[in-house]
């Protein structure tokens, strides 16, 4: 009974056979013996530098496929080796990926790929967070957290001087035909500005119709009498008082 119970495991068995850290030196000791136990076999196996794995591969002649790995690129970085017949080779890809992603052995560039598998990472969050979410619920009795309120920062209010009115014919375009500078004095502060040939005053880039309201914008107040304020430079070069100009 025991023979026909170690018959049936090895029908259904996955490795058929398995050798583990064995030294480099059997392919050139005892190559036949070798030759005997892997041929037309297929599998997967294992090269390493004393105890640590340096790479993982798989081949359907494993014989060959080790001996190469003595004189390509591996050549010296390995002088142990481990190899597991596969019944079938179907399997044998997704066994090396496998092996490949848990150990992460040094020799191999790549990791396994394991198509057709789902990852299962997405499905854990979201169960998790619908378990903390319930969590939540039992803690609080279902009430709601209050959300915090949306703070608005106010904008200040620009304020800017009074613009000369729409629609309103200059104070001084019965008196001008031309350009010329004017100024005035406030407190030892000099503030200069122009009139225009259609009778507007231009002040700190603003146009006025009125020189009471220009005025009032120099001087920063909220009235302020600029026929005698502002001044100009009459035919003799002489600052006089703008009121001067409807006389």
């Amino acid at each position: 009974m025991n023979e026909k119970k170690t018959h049936g495991n090895a029908q259904h068995s996955l490795v058929l056979g398995y050798l583990e850290r064995i030294s480099s030196t059997v392919f050139a000791d005892f190559p036949k013996q070798l030759t005997a136990l892997a041929r037309g076999k297929h599998g997967v196996y294992a090269l390493y530098k004393g105890d640590r794995l340096y790479y993982v591969g798989l081949a359907t002649n494993l014989r060959n496929r080790i001996k190469q790995h003595l004189n390509d690129k591996h050549s010296g970085k390995w002088n142990r080796f481990s190899l597991y017949l596969v019944k079938k080779a179907e399997h044998i890809k997704e066994l090396e990926s496998l092996i490949l992603r848990i150990a992460d052995p040094k020799g191999n560039c790549a990791k396994g790929r394991l198509p057709g598998a789902d990852n299962l990472l997405t499905p854990l969050r979201s169960s998790i967070l619908q378990e903390q979410n319930q969590q939540i619920e039992k803690l609080f009795c279902g009430n709601a957290i209050p959300k915090k309120p949306k703070v608005t920062k106010a904008r200040p209010t620009k304020i800017r001087p009074v613009k000369n009115g729409t629609g309103r014919e200059p104070a001084l375009a019965q008196y001008v035909t031309k350009r010329f500078p004017i100024q005035g004095d406030h407190q030892g502060t000099v503030h200069k500005a122009k009139i225009l040939a259609n009778g507007q005053i231009r002040y700190n880039g603003i146009l006025y119709n009125s020189p009471s309201i220009a005025g009032a914008a120099a001087v920063n107040r909220k009235t302020c009498n600029g026929w005698t304020f502002w001044k100009y430079k009459d035919s003799s070069g002489t600052w006089v008082r703008l009121n001067e100009l409807r006389k």
